[in-house]
Protein backbone atom coordinates (compact mmCIF):
# COMPACT_ATOMS: atom_id res chain seq x y z
CA UNK A 1 0.00 0.00 0.00
CA UNK A 2 1.33 3.50 -1.34
CA UNK A 3 0.14 6.67 0.03
CA UNK A 4 0.56 10.15 -1.45
CA UNK A 5 1.13 12.58 1.90
CA UNK A 6 1.91 16.53 2.51
CA UNK A 7 4.96 17.16 4.77
CA UNK A 8 6.54 20.28 5.02
CA UNK A 9 4.99 22.03 2.30
CA UNK A 10 5.90 18.72 -0.18
CA UNK A 11 4.15 16.21 -1.59
CA UNK A 12 5.42 12.86 -1.37
CA UNK A 13 4.72 8.67 -2.28
CA UNK A 14 5.75 6.01 0.16
CA UNK A 15 5.18 2.49 1.13
CA UNK A 16 4.98 1.28 4.84
CA UNK A 17 8.11 0.56 6.16
CA UNK A 18 10.11 2.96 4.04
CA UNK A 19 12.80 5.02 5.59
CA UNK A 20 13.22 8.98 4.02
CA UNK A 21 14.57 12.48 4.46
CA UNK A 22 12.26 15.67 4.85
CA UNK A 23 12.93 19.24 6.63
CA UNK A 24 13.24 19.64 9.85
CA UNK A 25 9.80 18.73 12.07
CA UNK A 26 9.44 20.27 15.45
CA UNK A 27 9.50 16.78 17.38
CA UNK A 28 12.29 14.97 19.30
CA UNK A 29 14.02 11.54 17.99
CA UNK A 30 11.89 8.69 19.03
CA UNK A 31 8.89 10.87 18.97
CA UNK A 32 6.24 8.96 16.81
CA UNK A 33 3.74 11.86 14.37
CA UNK A 34 0.56 11.58 12.67
CA UNK A 35 0.00 13.05 9.50
CA UNK A 36 -3.30 13.69 8.23
CA UNK A 37 -2.74 15.52 4.68
CA UNK A 38 -2.88 12.32 3.01
CA UNK A 39 -3.86 13.25 -0.79
CA UNK A 40 -4.34 9.63 -2.34
CA UNK A 41 -3.99 5.98 -0.74
CA UNK A 42 -2.69 2.72 -3.55
CA UNK A 43 -3.81 -0.33 -2.85
CA UNK A 44 -3.23 -2.44 -5.49
CA UNK A 45 -5.91 -2.56 -8.38
CA UNK A 46 -8.17 0.24 -6.06
CA UNK A 47 -6.63 3.95 -5.54
CA UNK A 48 -8.71 6.69 -3.19
CA UNK A 49 -8.30 10.15 -4.55
CA UNK A 50 -9.20 12.97 -1.90
CA UNK A 51 -11.12 15.81 -2.84
CA UNK A 52 -8.06 17.50 -1.40
CA UNK A 53 -7.29 14.97 1.32
CA UNK A 54 -8.62 11.69 1.99
CA UNK A 55 -11.18 11.59 5.16
CA UNK A 56 -10.40 9.58 7.86
CA UNK A 57 -6.90 9.11 6.23
CA UNK A 58 -3.57 8.99 8.41
CA UNK A 59 -0.36 7.81 8.49
CA UNK A 60 1.97 7.28 11.51
CA UNK A 61 5.39 8.51 11.34
CA UNK A 62 8.51 7.58 14.15
CA UNK A 63 10.98 10.48 13.97
CA UNK A 64 14.94 8.30 13.92
CA UNK A 65 17.16 11.44 13.42
CA UNK A 66 17.51 15.12 13.55
CA UNK A 67 20.51 16.27 11.55
CA UNK A 68 21.50 18.74 8.85
CA UNK A 69 22.22 17.78 5.20
CA UNK A 70 25.03 18.06 3.05
CA UNK A 71 27.09 21.21 2.70
CA UNK A 72 26.07 23.60 -0.29
CA UNK A 73 28.33 26.08 -1.33
CA UNK A 74 27.14 29.47 -3.04
CA UNK A 75 29.55 31.22 -5.09
CA UNK A 76 28.63 35.08 -6.46
CA UNK A 77 31.03 36.57 -9.12
CA UNK A 78 31.17 39.60 -11.32
CA UNK A 79 33.70 40.16 -13.94
CA UNK A 80 36.13 43.14 -13.78
CA UNK A 81 34.22 44.35 -10.57
CA UNK A 82 36.64 42.36 -7.99
CA UNK A 83 33.20 41.47 -6.51
CA UNK A 84 33.17 37.42 -5.09
CA UNK A 85 31.10 36.26 -2.67
CA UNK A 86 31.46 32.53 -1.29
CA UNK A 87 29.00 31.34 1.55
CA UNK A 88 27.95 28.11 2.32
CA UNK A 89 24.36 26.20 4.05
CA UNK A 90 23.21 23.28 5.89
CA UNK A 91 20.01 22.59 5.77
CA UNK A 92 18.44 20.79 8.80
CA UNK A 93 16.44 17.65 7.81
CA UNK A 94 14.61 14.78 10.04
CA UNK A 95 14.88 11.69 9.11
CA UNK A 96 11.73 9.51 9.34
CA UNK A 97 10.07 5.98 8.86
CA UNK A 98 6.96 5.45 7.83
CA UNK A 99 5.20 2.99 10.36
CA UNK A 100 1.31 2.51 9.28
CA UNK A 101 -1.26 4.13 6.69
CA UNK A 102 -4.58 4.14 7.80
CA UNK A 103 -6.75 4.22 5.33
CA UNK A 104 -9.86 5.67 6.52
CA UNK A 105 -13.39 5.45 4.80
Amino acid sequence: MKAVFEIGGKQLIYEEGDVFLTEKLPAETGEMITIDRVLSIIDGESTKIGNPTVKGAKIELKILNQDKGKKVIVQKYRAKENYRIKRGHRQEQTQVKLLKIHAGK
